[in-house]
């Protein structure tokens, strides 16, 4: 058996693609990561820094506050009431993304399989690899949802979960939570229903896999979008009693705890819906400014059901010659569609997360070049 490598980033293999960019005048716009630069909201600086939690251990699960404040958001944005005894903190949202397969191999080792989104976010995926764990993806339906009809049965009987991520990474677009719920309950599977872009929810109201009951689901929740956070790592579970509880446990063995200012900072941006509705408008109008560009370009760009990505079809379906053309004709970089899967090899994304400047430089970089072939 061969040794694992671990691969690279599909950003650090942009070396050629980044030299054209900074060829532009004005250098280049980096659309590859979504990563938040707008400034996070002063209390919540505030409660980071005046905590006094810094000493002690903070506890693993998350502290009452968190837990308290974690569910009262539930409650106000999502509609569902959830008690905080369901509710336990990560590092962020990723890490439990990766570690999941291993975990619940673990408490189920007659299970080897981990289905995820065709067409999705890579960590699905390599958590499945790094847990020594087959990875199957499911397609998506013409909707946006994941189409586990096509599950042949022998898949399902292997399954150790399902992950869904809606608003999806880098589509946008949105899953149908209940069907994925009733699947999981009827072939025994745990459903993992990343929703850490459920305020950028742009179709509609923000859903969750919660409103379907919290049997055999676990919601994944992140305050690195909602509140510009993700420096701090920050976010939470919440769900199914006997994972909450085995997961929780397991973590406290391992020593994975969201520090107490973190935790108190947090707790903070959870209480507060002024600063997300806030960024809510910023995103948006970056996202249409940006897909009226496109357009006038001849590109197929539109609005996605939510988060912050665009995902455009490339002409004649190649997706890397669109990604080539970004980079010489405007100085942008995006990030080829085959990142994430093979179904994605004719679009590229771009993460709509620059300041308005920038924005409103791509709008006229674009308006300036020629379209694509």
């Amino acid at each position: 058996m061969s040794r694992f490598e671990p691969p690279p980033l599909v950003w650090e293999t942009l070396g050629d693609l980044r030299a054209r960019a900074e060829a532009h005048p004005g250098g280049p716009i980096d659309l590859t990561i979504g990563t938040p630069v707008d400034a996070p909201p002063r209390f919540v600086v505030d409660a980071l820094a005046r905590s006094g939690t810094e000493r002690g251990y903070p506890p693993s699960i998350g502290s009452a506050a968190f837990r308290e404040a974690a569910a009262g958001w539930m409650q106000r944005r999502l509609g569902v009431a959830v008690d905080p005894a369901l509710v336990a903190a990560t590092i962020g949202s990723k890490e439990l993304v990766a570690g999941l397969p291993h975990w619940l191999r673990l408490r189920d080792p007659g299970r080897d399989t981990v289905l995820f989104p065709a067409t999705s976010y890579p960590t699905y995926e390599m958590g499945a690899r790094l847990a020594s764990c087959r990875a199957v993806a499911v397609p998506r339906r013409p909707d946006g949802a994941l189409d586990l009809d096509a599950v042949p049965a022998a898949e399902a009987a292997r399954a150790l979960c399902l992950w869904s991520n809606s608003p999806g990474n880098p589509t946008g677009q949105l899953d149908d939570l209940a069907a994925a719920a009733a699947w999981g309950r009827e072939h025994g599977v745990p459903v993992l229903s990343d929703e850490c872009y459920a305020e950028l929810t742009w179709s509609g109201r923000p859903r969750t896999v919660l409103e379907h009951g919290v049997d055999g689901v676990l919601a994944v929740h992140s305050l690195s979008k909602r509140s510009n956070l993700a420096g701090v790592r920050a976010g939470f579970y919440a769900g199914d009693a006997e994972l909450v509880a085995y997961l929780s446990q397991l973590r406290k063995h391992a020593g994975f705890m969201v520090p107490g200012p973190v935790q108190a900072a947090a707790a903070a941006a959870l209480a507060d819906d002024d600063h997300v509705d806030e960024q809510r408008a910023r995103y948006r109008a970056r996202l249409e400014a940006a897909v009226a560009a496109l357009r006038a370009l001849g590109l197929g760009a539109t609005m996605p059901g939510g988060a912050f990505y665009l995902w455009v079809p490339a002409p004649a379906g190649d997706g890397d010659a669109l990604t080539r053309w970004f980079a010489s004709a405007a100085g942008v970089l995006v990030t080829p569609g085959r990142t994430y899967g093979p179904d994605g090899a004719g679009f590229v994304r771009l993460a709509l997360v620059q300041p308005d400047d920038v924005v409103a430089d791509l709008v006229e970089r674009l308006g300036a070049a020629r379209g694509p072939a």
